[in-house]
C-alpha cells in the first residue's frame, strides 16, 4: 500500500473513531462530566507509560521535560485541550451531541480567524464571505436556543487554539499526548482522590462493566490520536482538512437517529449556513492552493 493511500485509511479511521464518540461516553453513567474527563487523563497516562517503555522513548521525554519554553506551549496546550474534551464529554452526555459537531463544523472557521488575530495573517475576500456566513449561523442558533451555542463555541475555540498551540509545539502525535497528559495527570489523579473521600466517585463503586469502560477511556483517547498522527506525516493539508468534516457529519447523524435530538426548522436553517460557509471555505483552500502549486511549476519551468 502507497504512502498516500495507507495515510487516507489511517485518516478516515482516526476520524470514523471521533465520529462514533457519542456513543461511548454516555456508557460510563452514573460517573458525571468531570469524573470522566480525570478518567481520560489518568489512563491515557498509564497507557503512555506503557507504550513510553515499550517504544524505548524515555530519553525523549526527559529532552522534552528539560525544554521550559516546550513546557510552557504543552501546558496551555493541556488546558485547552482538557476544556476540549470536557465540553465534548459534556455534551454527549447532556443531550447535546448535534451542538458538538457544530463545534468541529465551524472549528476550521475559528482556526482561520485565529490565523487573523494571533498570526496577523490577511484573508481573502471570499474567506471573509465564508466567515461571516458562519457567524450568521450562529446567530440564528443562538436565537433558536435562547442561549449561544457555548458547547459548540466552546469545543470549536478549545480545539482551533489547541492545534495553534500544537503546531508551535511541532512534536509528534505520541510525544505531545504523552507530555500534555503528563501535565494535567496530578490534577486528575488528585481530583479523583477528591472524589472517592467524598463519596461520590463512581469508578469501582458500580459494578465490573463501569470500571472497565472508564480505564478504557485511555485506550479511546490515544487510539485515535495516534491513527491521526500516522496520517498527518502521509496526507497533504488538502486532504486532512477534506477528512476533518466525516467526525462530525457522523456525530450529526449519530446525535439526529442514534439520540434522536430535537432538530427545529430554525436549527436546520443554522446548520445549513454553517455547511455552505464549509463549502465556499474548502473550495476556496483547494483553488488557492491549485493556484500556488501552478505559479510554482511556472516559476520553476523560467
Amino acid at each position: 500500500m502507497s504512502d498516500s493511500k495507507a495515510g487516507v485509511s489511517f485518516g478516515v479511521a482516526s476520524y470514523v473513531c471521533w465520529g462514533f464518540f457519542p456513543l461511548y461516553w454516555p456508557l460510563l453513567e452514573p460517573a458525571g462530566s468531570l469524573e470522566i474527563l480525570a478518567h481520560r487523563f489518568v489512563w491515557s497516562m498509564v497507557f503512555v507509560l506503557v507504550a513510553i517503555t515499550a517504544m524505548g522513548k524515555w530519553s525523549t521525554f526527559a529532552a522534552i521535560a528539560r525544554d521550559r519554553r516546550l513546557m510552557l506551549i504543552l501546558a496551555v496546550a493541556s488546558v485547552t485541550i482538557a476544556l476540549n474534551w470536557g465540553g465534548f464529554i459534556y455534551g454527549v452526555t447532556n443531550g447535546h451531541v448535534i451542538e458538538t459537531s457544530l463545534g468541529y463544523f465551524i472549528n476550521p472557521l475559528v482556526t482561520v480567524l485565529l490565523g487573523v488575530f494571533v498570526l496577523k495573517e490577511t484573508l481573502r475576500p471570499v474567506q471573509w464571505v465564508a466567515i461571516a456566513i458562519g457567524a450568521s449561523a450562529v446567530v440564528v442558533l443562538t436565537v433558536d436556543y435562547g442561549r449561544l451555542p457555548w458547547v459548540a463555541l466552546l469545543v470549536a475555540f478549545s480545539f482551533a487554539l489547541y492545534g495553534f498551540m500544537k503546531k508551535k509545539a511541532d512534536l509528534g502525535a505520541f510525544e505531545g499526548l504523552g507530555m500534555e497528559t503528563a501535565i494535567l495527570f496530578p490534577v486528575a489523579l488528585s481530583f479523583l482522590v477528591v472524589l472517592q473521600l467524598r463519596g461520590e466517585l463512581a469508578f469501582g463503586h458500580e459494578g465490573p462493566a463501569n470500571l472497565t469502560l472508564l480505564i478504557g477511556t485511555g485506550v479511546v483517547t490515544a487510539i485515535p490520536l495516534l491513527l491521526f498522527g500516522a496520517a498527518a506525516t502521509r496526507l497533504s493539508l488538502t486532504t486532512i482538512g477534506l477528512l476533518q468534516y466525516l467526525g462530525p457529519i457522523i456525530q450529526f447523524i449519530v446525535g439526529l437517529t442514534i439520540f434522536d435530538e430535537d432538530m427545529t426548522s430554525a436549527r436546520w436553517a443554522g446548520f445549513v449556513l454553517v455547511w455552505v460557509a464549509l463549502v465556499i471555505f474548502t473550495l476556496d483552500a483547494i483553488l488557492n492552493r491549485r493556484r500556488v502549486l501552478r505559479q510554482s511549476a511556472e516559476a520553476c519551468a523560467i
